[in-house]
C-alpha cells in the first residue's frame, strides 16, 4: 500500500475565466483545510494541439463578442441534439485526437481523484473509464446557474450544482440523483461572508480609502449593447440625482485602464477611483453598495457570497442570460439590456437605499460561500480539523 499523501487533480478550461478560477477556489480551499492532501491545478488547453487551442478558445470568445446570435443558435441548437447523434460522436472524436496530450498528462500525474470544472475533460474521462483504462473517480462542476447537454457526462462518480433548479434539471436529464451534490459554486476563501456585513464593508472602505459618507457602486463590466467601461463610467457619472464614488475595475485591459485614469484625474478626481488588475476584488466587492458586472457564474457567485446586489450588464447569449433570470428572480439582481437602460436603472437603484439592502438580503440568502468546501468533503471526505 503506498504511503504518498492522496493527490487530487483539477482540471479546467480556460475558455473563458470562470472554469479557471472555479479550480483555483478548490485548490486554495484543499491547501487551507486538507493540508495532507497534495493538489494539481491544470489547464486542460496547455496540453492539446495548438490548432484546437485557438479554436476552442479563440473561437469561443470571438463568437460571444462579435458574433453573439450565432453563438446563441449553436448554444440551443447544441442543448438540444442527443449526445448519439452523428454531429456530437463527431465533435467527440476530434476532441479525443486533440486531446492525446492531456491523457497523457493526467496518467502521469497518477491521481486519485479528479474533479473538472468544464465538460471537455469529463467527456475524455469518461470514455478512458468505459474503456477499462481508469478507475480514477471523476466529479464534474458545474459552473453557471442552468444546465446545458454538454455537462450531461454519464458514469462520473459525482456531480456538483450551483443550486436545486440544476440539481432538478440534472435529475430530469437522466444522471442518478444519489451522484448529485447541491453545492454551490466554489469562490475563493477570500469571498466568505462576513458576521457583520456592515462592518465589513465600513472596514473595506476604509482601507481602500474610500469616503464612509458616500455609497460606493463597483462597476467591473463592459460590452456589447452596454458599451466599454469607460463610457460605461463616464455616464454613471453625468447621472443627475444620486451621489455616489464609483470604483471602475478594468482588469488587464491596460487601454480601459488608461482612460479610466484620465476621466478620474481630468474631471473626476474625488468621485472616480480607477483600478487595472487587482487580487482585492473580494474588498471592493464587499465595500460597494451595488456591482454593475456581466453575469458569468462565477462573478455572480461571488457577489452572492458576500450578499452584493447586482445591476447585470451585457449578459452572453445562453447561460449568462439564464443566470441573470435566476438572480432576478431571486430579487438579488436588476437587467440592463442596453446602454440607455443601463444608465435609467443604475439611477434608480442608487437612489433607493431600502431596495438595494432589500437586494443585498436576497443575494445572502443565495450565497454559498462555502462551496468550494462542501465539494471538497464530497471528494476527499471530512477536513482534518472537522474529523472527530
Amino acid at each position: 500500500m503506498s504511503d504518498r499523501p492522496f493527490h487530487l487533480l483539477l482540471l479546467s478550461v480556460s475558455a473563458g475565466n470562470g472554469h479557471v478560477r472555479a479550480a483555483q477556489a478548490l485548490a486554495a480551499t484543499a491547501a487551507q483545510h486538507w493540508p495532507g492532501c497534495t493538489v494539481t491545478h491544470v489547464d486542460a488547453m496547455d496540453h492539446v494541439a495548438a490548432s484546437f487551442r485557438k479554436l476552442y478558445t479563440d473561437g469561443y470568445l470571438g463568437l460571444v463578442n462579435r458574433a453573439p446570435e450565432l453563438w446563441a443558435y449553436l448554444h440551443d441548437r447544441a442543448d438540444a441534439t442527443p449526445h448519439a447523434a452523428a454531429s456530437q460522436r463527431l465533435r467527440r472524436g476530434i476532441e479525443r485526437l486533440s486531446a492525446a496530450p492531456l491523457l497523457r498528462e493526467i496518467r502521469r500525474r497518477r491521481p486519485d481523484a479528479i474533479v473538472c470544472t468544464h465538460f471537455l475533460p469529463a467527456e475524455l474521462l469518461m470514455r478512458e473509464q468505459a474503456r477499462g483504462r481508469s478507475a480514477c473517480p471523476v466529479w464534474l462542476q458545474v459552473t453557471d446557474y442552468d444546465l446545458h447537454n454538454m455537462w450531461i457526462v454519464p458514469g462520473l462518480a459525482g456531480y456538483f450544482a450551483a443550486n436545486e433548479e440544476v440539481a432538478f434539471r440534472m435529475r430530469a436529464r437522466g444522471l442518478p440523483a444519489g451522484r448529485v451534490h447541491v453545492t454551490g459554486i466554489p469562490v475563493m476563501p477570500a469571498f466568505a461572508a462576513p458576521d457583520d456585513p456592515a462592518l465589513a464593508r465600513a472596514a473595506c472602505v476604509q482601507a481602500l480609502g474610500l469616503d464612509p459618507a458616500r455609497r460606493v457602486l463597483l462597476m467591473a463590466s463592459g460590452g456589447a449593447g452596454t458599451g466599454d467601461l469607460p463610457s460605461m463610467a463616464r455616464r454613471a457619472l453625468a447621472l443627475e440625482g444620486p451621489d455616489f464614488q464609483l470604483v471602475a475595475v478594468a482588469g488587464r485591459n491596460a487601454q480601459a485602464h488608461a482612460a479610466l485614469q484620465a476621466l478620474a484625474r481630468e474631471q473626476h478626481p474625488q468621485r472616480l477611483r480607477a483600478i487595472g488588475f487587482t487580487a482585492e476584488m473580494h474588498r471592493l466587492m464587499a465595500a460597494a453598495d451595488l456591482v454593475v458586472t456581466k453575469p458569468g457564474g462565477l462573478t455572480v457567485s461571488e457577489c452572492l457570497a458576500l450578499g452584493r446586489p447586482m445591476l447585470l450588464a451585457a449578459p452572453i447569449p445562453g447561460q449568462e442570460e439564464h443566470n441573470a433570470t435566476h438572480l432576478m428572480e431571486e430579487g438579488a439582481a436588476w437587467l440592463a439590456w442596453d446602454a440607455i437602460g443601463l444608465d435609467y436603472k443604475l439611477a434608480r437603484l442608487m437612489a433607493a437605499p431600502a431596495l438595494l439592502e432589500a437586494m443585498a438580503a436576497r443575494s445572502r440568502a443565495l450565497g454559498r460561500p462555502r462551496a468550494a468546501r462542501s465539494v471538497l468533503q464530497r471528494v476527499l471526505g471530512p477536513a482534518p480539523e472537522a474529523a472527530p
